[in-house]
């Protein structure tokens, strides 16, 4: 017998559920890591003549899952919880978000509110984001400090902000973060044009010549609401997405957030150039914006990816509970009790999301080769028990308060649901003191 190969970590579970192939669900495996990737995936008791860990992580009653990839957010925004409840969509943009961000923003305001996302993404078994907000270069900078893989957004928007105040400063500022970010290995870049209505038509041409000269993502609110469409309809002769495409953006490097109100046709582009739509069911119904199609959307082809949208409009970063509302809201809205099954969920929120960003190639999947960001779930407890299907357990039983371990490249970020490298009384210190700040604002 050849001796075992050395390797980094072996994590021990009841269950893997690789995402690939399509709801497989793995019993008593592990998943080998070495140098931050999957080595191996097989039973535990191969794995023990194998392998020889310098650290073994048993988990006798736990789901193993890819860490999970949420696909918008604005995480910057946690500091702005609960600021402005239960009004319409506009008013509480017009009203509330963008008079406080006025006040208030900086780069002090991103770090610190993304600090507190990061600790709230980690917990809840979130491994990676879709961001989309300013001082792109402060994110960025805290996302490497905490070892959290993140995909920037390059803000640009046609009203002066604390973070620009022209439309070439938009555009120069984000060309420098990029230069600064390429080749990092945790942290990419995207073009973020805020919104259809907040963009003007030169803008949107020159970031599609440079998304396309750079291979670059652009990360778009789109079809949010029915007076986005209206408005459009009003000014350009045209709904949102016939304007984005008559401009040349609606093509695979298309991230398409919200896409409510959509039509047939819409839905049948979005398959023909492949465009990812980001389903962000929480936001949506709380802002009263609309249904986005999911079910139709994922049986006609279109890569379905999962968002909680920022916690000023959700109130969380809860990817569990997103999960669960848009396979409840995808029956509903599909009037299917099979529609949005628990594997077709969970696939959008993992390898779905990944792929929107552009790296399905590394993460999204527990696969030889990709990196080792993985999620531990206890589903040994009074509130998922017994266990028929851990896929199904995980969607209508599981919440993410059962995360237990994480790990972002092989690197632990959660034990035993501590936070490891995060001091968490020092990040609520700094939340309490922002609440005080943005209330006397």
């Amino acid at each position: 017998m050849s001796p075992a190969s050395i390797v980094d970590l072996v994590i021990e579970a009841r269950w893997v559920i690789p995402i690939e192939p399509h709801a497989r669900v793995l019993d008593h495996h592990a998943v080998v890591v070495d140098a931050g990737r999957i080595l191996a995936l097989l039973p535990i008791a191969e794995a023990r003549q194998r392998f020889e860990p310098h650290e073994r992580v048993e988990l006798v009653g736990h789901a193993v899952i890819p860490g999970l990839v949420n696909a918008h957010t604005h995480n910057p925004m946690t500091l702005m919880r609960g600021l402005a409840d239960d009004v319409p969509f506009m008013a509480w943009l017009k009203d509330h978000v963008w008079p406080a961000e006025a006040k208030v923003m900086g780069p002090e305001f991103v770090r610190d509110g993304v600090e507190l996302a990061i600790a709230e993404m980690i917990r809840g078994g979130t491994t990676c984001c879709n961001e989309n907000y300013f001082y792109p270069d402060v994110q960025a900078a805290t996302y490497r400090k905490f070892g959290f893989r993140a995909l920037i957004g390059l803000p640009v928007i046609e009203f002066p902000t604390p973070w620009a105040s022209s439309r070439d400063e938009y555009f120069d500022k984000a060309l420098a973060v990029h230069d600064d970010l390429r080749g990092e290995s945790l942290v990419g870049t995207s073009f973020a044009p805020h919104a259809p209505y907040s963009v003007s038509n030169e803008s949107f041409e020159r970031i599609q010549v440079l998304s396309g000269q750079l291979d670059l993502p652009v990360h778009l609110h789109l079809h949010e609401t029915a007076d986005e469409i209206e408005g459009s309809l009003k000014e350009f002769g045209m709904r949102p997405f016939a304007r984005i495409k008559q401009l040349g953006l609606v093509n695979e490097r298309l991230i398409a957030v919200h896409m409510t109100q959509l039509t047939e046709g819409e839905i049948a582009d979005c398959a023909t150039h492949g465009v990812s739509i980001v389903h962000n069911v929480e936001s949506n119904m709380k802002l009263l914006s609309g249904f986005c199609p999911a079910e139709a959307i994922r049986r006609a082809g279109v890569n379905l990816a999962m968002g909680t949208d920022g916690c000023a409009s959700n109130n969380d970063l809860d990817l569990f509970g997103e999960m669960r509302s848009a396979a409840l809201v995808g029956k509903l809205v599909a009037k299917d009790a099979a529609a949005m099954d628990a594997a077709s969920v969970l696939r959008a929120a993992t390898l779905g999301s990944a792929r929107a960003l552009g790296w399905s190639d590394r993460i999204g999947s527990i696969e030889v080769g990709k990196q080792a960001d993985l999620v531990a779930v206890d589903l040994d407890t009074i509130e998922s028990q017994p266990v028929y299907n851990p896929v199904s357990q995980l969607i209508y039983a599981a919440s993410r308060h059962q995360v237990t371990d994480v790990w972002i490249g092989g690197v632990r970020k959660l034990r035993q649901r501590k936070l490891i490298d995060i001091d968490s009384s020092e990040i609520l210190a700094k939340a309490r003191r922002w609440q005080a700040r943005i209330a006397s604002a």
